[in-house]
């Protein structure tokens, strides 16, 4: 059994992702380019100011540890982020500018992640009757059929996000975004995974 490949893969709608997200639509930032807005959040006006390319980079190290914190430690201590309970933690040094932006919005931001997360658990659960790993077992079997050999071990996490538009995005080395419209459709999901999985394995 020792030499069985392993494949893990976790599933979740992460508070903290969306909060990272909802952040980033409220205060105007580009970064990543090919990912869409969220929903039911609103979209800042067209002539609102741009964040700064400061705000920005920090930001994009904020998201870079929340999406995935083990391949992305920080240089220096991390400090909880006031009203953002334990879900927001920044650099204790070099993260100024994006601390004092986030700060105000930290009651829109929390409350529309944790609405967020309630209802990828509702739908999933009517969606899939609760067995979201058969999606990925057919997947991974239907990749073993094609190449004609087993799937090698392999990591991923999938965050279900309510974007704007269906899609799936890498948005890490072992982390993609899929759409929450994308994954309750059997069909659309399971050829839009299987590509993803065929890299990994």
């Amino acid at each position: 059994m020792a030499d069985k490949p392993q494949w893990l893969i976790r599933e979740d709608a992460g508070v903290p992702v969306l909060i990272a997200l909802a952040l980033r639509q409220m205060l105007g930032i580009r970064v990543p380019d090919d990912l869409p807005a969220l929903r039911d959040l609103q979209v800042r006006a067209p002539d609102a100011v741009d964040a700064t390319s400061e705000l920005e980079a920090q930001w994009r190290e904020y998201w870079d540890m929340t999406v995935e914190p083990r391949a992305h430690p920080s240089d220096v201590p991390l400090e909880l982020v006031e009203g953002f309970d334990t879900l927001v933690a920044l650099p204790a040094t070099g993260a100024d500018e994006l601390r004092a932006a986030i700060a105000p919005l930290a009651p829109a931001a929390l409350l529309y992640a944790q609405k967020a997360r309630k209802r990828y658990f509702d739908t999933m659960k009517t969606a899939t009757g609760g067995g979201a790993y058969r999606a990925y077992a057919s997947a991974i079997a239907e990749f073993e059929r094609e190449v004609g050999r087993r799937a090698h071990s392999f990591e991923l996490n999938v965050q279900v996000l309510p974007f704007s538009q269906r899609g799936i995005w890498w948005i890490g080395a072992l982390t993609v975004a899929v759409t929450d419209g994308m994954r309750r459709d059997v069909v659309a999901f399971d050829s839009a995974i299987r590509p993803i999985i065929g890299e990994l394995a």
